[in-house]
């Protein structure tokens, strides 16, 4: 209740001392009349301090109530104030102006008639000296008072939603900005570093592989010239590369986070809270990218759409993940529909090997959950590369690219895919980058015969173009990842830690392209296939705890009773409920009991 009244506006308070104005004056009448009433006067001061309190609770809670409550109380006082002493019938124009001014949609098609007819022909039935004349007008007239006062109530709101919402997408646009300038940054870097970097590396390792067919003095002069040229324009570029880079990007990521939970509270005019949990680590700049953008929209939905006054943000720093909860206060959605800009986010996790979940009921707010997966280097294990590709100058620029990573190792190179297999046994790498196209036998057979032989060998694809049925044949030969040739150093970097944990990496674009190829009746096969197969818990991967909540859930239980019952936070629960919806494939509760009970998990 305090929170609500914290939230008031004036005409809120014009509304409470009106109220509280005519109950006094009320009160002090009836004191002095106290010699002409039926009533005992402290019954009659306990019915005014009733008519005082109780509407105006109930109008915290619904108008509707409020309406009812109203008319009967106030309504009722005023009834019987008028069949003592007629002139009472004026105590009625408090509560006509008050429910004028509080109905609202379709309530004015009854509230009026009964406040502008009804009560004053009871009140005329019930005191002879009433005049017709007056109190029809009289009433009327307080009515459309309030009427008016109701319209000048919706006005300022409109205005005030208006100028919240026109606040909030002007942050959001300053922040799209911000981020689009340094997405440009990076693309633009990205796009020197896979071309001219590239090229400078594969001359110099040219170049140097001509020094033996040099003979003479002065070719031998001339080589080192042109390798000095070369070296110095790839210094240039990587001096480009330094300054192309932003201040924001060398920031750690709960600095980022919450500067920009205070931006958006100073502007959005909403309270967010920041609270970090964990000891913080380093994150890579796509990890730092994603997380941004997650809380940027949550934020902005959070006020947007769900009408959210208070925000919590908590960024967990996990062992194996990092995980941004953002919790609000609003409205919420009984049937949640993703937009485009939550699509966007799992898209953006998803690329990361992260997902987004996504939780919201009406009357409980929505909290929203970034996963990222930890990846980092570790430096008690080494990981042995060997290097697959037909040209020698990739071989060689991708070896003093992975050379520069603490963790990675490269053991060997093979220029065919034959010489792949034959020193895969010699060597025993912990994972391949195979190219696709080679001579003798190309990345697709050798990738067979490798996980044919020794299946514990990771192979990491590295590929020109994204051809999308070259990239499902090899896919389907065994392959733990497919990613173009262009990525940069450190994702292919922290790509190749993913892959050796265990995880699958697609090229982001490739994988679109490789959804939107895959036919409608070949989903529809795999759902039908999936509703005739009969499934346990070990289908759907379910934890220990995941199958409590579900059972909990089925019989009734809302999830702070669930939280009391295994002492855990609210917040918990939540999230071990939004993994248990994505495991099931559902969107809500009642889906996932309906679920376990057709799949017999409960």
């Amino acid at each position: 209740m305090l929170d609500i009244v914290k939230r008031w506006a004036w005409y809120d308070w014009v509304m409470l001392i009106l109220r509280l104005l005519s109950c006094i004056s009320i009160t002090f009448t009836t004191i002095q009349l106290a010699d002409y009433l039926t009533l005992p006067l402290s019954i009659l001061i306990l019915w005014q301090v009733i008519t005082f309190s109780v509407p105006w609770i109930c109008l915290m809670l619904s108008y509707r109530y409020y309406l009812i409550a109203e008319m009967l109380l106030f309504g009722g006082l005023s009834l019987y104030l008028a069949s003592l002493f007629p002139e009472a019938y004026l105590t009625f124009m408090t509560p006509a102006f008050l429910i004028a001014a509080n109905s609202a949609e379709k309530a004015y098609r009854w509230t009026a008639p009964i406040t502008i007819v009804g009560f004053p022909l009871l009140m005329m039935l019930s005191s002879q000296g009433i005049e017709e004349i007056k109190i029809f007008p009289e009433v009327a007239l307080a009515y459309v008072i309030g009427f008016a006062f109701h319209l000048l109530i919706v006005n300022h709101r409109q205005n005030e939603m208006i100028r919240k919402q026109n606040s909030v997408l002007e942050q959001y646009l300053t922040q799209i900005e911000r981020v689009t300038l340094l997405e440009e940054r990076d693309r633009l870097s990205k796009d020197l570093h896979d071309t001219l970097g590239h090229s400078y590396v594969s001359l110099i390792m040219g170049m140097e592989t001509l020094r033996h067919d040099v003979v003479s003095r002065e070719g031998t002069e001339k080589l080192d010239a042109l390798l000095q040229l070369a070296r110095n324009g790839m210094k240039e570029v990587r001096g480009y590369l330094h300054q192309m880079g932003s201040p924001q990007e060398t920031l750690p990521l709960v600095h980022t986070l919450r500067h920009l939970a205070e931006e958006f509270q100073t502007h959005a005019k909403v309270n967010v809270r920041f609270r970090e949990i964990g000891e913080e680590y380093p994150v890579g700049k796509q990890v730092k990218m994603t997380l941004f953008r997650c809380l940027q929209e949550s934020l902005t939905n959070a006020v947007r759409h769900g009408q959210a006054t208070d925000i919590v943000v908590s960024l967990h720093f996990e062992p194996q993940q990092t995980r941004l909860e953002v919790q609000d206060n609003g409205h919420g959605v009984e049937n949640w529909k993703d937009g485009f800009g939550i699509t966007t986010m799992k898209e953006r996790a998803a690329h990361l090997q992260g997902r987004v979940s996504v939780y919201s009921e009406r009357g409980e707010g929505t909290l929203i959950t970034c996963f990222v997966p930890r990846l980092v280097e570790s430096t008690d294990e080494i990981i042995r590369l060997f290097i697959v590709d037909d040209h020698s100058f990739i071989r060689e620029s991708l070896r003093s690219i992975i050379e520069g990573q603490r963790d990675l190792r490269v053991v060997g190179m093979a220029e065919d895919g034959a010489q792949a297999v034959e020193l895969c046994e010699e060597l025993e790498p912990d994972l391949v980058l195979m190219d696709l196209e080679m001579p003798n036998m190309d990345g697709i057979m050798a990738t067979k015969r490798i996980k044919e032989k020794w299946p514990g060998i990771r192979v990491l694809v590295l590929s020109t173009f994204q051809d999308t049925e070259k990239a499902k044949e090899i896919m389907r030969s065994g392959a733990d990842g497919y990613v173009l040739k262009s990525i940069e150093s450190r994702e292919l970097a922290e790509t190749i830690r993913l892959v050796h944990r265990g995880g699958t990496m697609i090229a982001h674009d490739l994988f679109h392209k490789m959804l939107d190829a895959q036919s409608v009746n070949e989903q529809e096969d795999l759902r039908d296939a999936r509703k005739i197969s009969g499934k346990d818990e070990s289908y759907y991967d379910l934890t220990k705890r995941e199958r409590e909540i579900l059972q909990m859930l089925s019989q009734g239980m809302r999830y702070k009773t669930i939280a009391a019952k295994l002492y855990l936070s609210d917040g918990t629960v939540r999230n071990y409920a939004s993994a248990l919806y994505d495991k099931l494939g559902v969107r809500n509760r009642d889906e996932a009991v309906q679920k376990g009970q057709m799949e017999g998990l409960l």
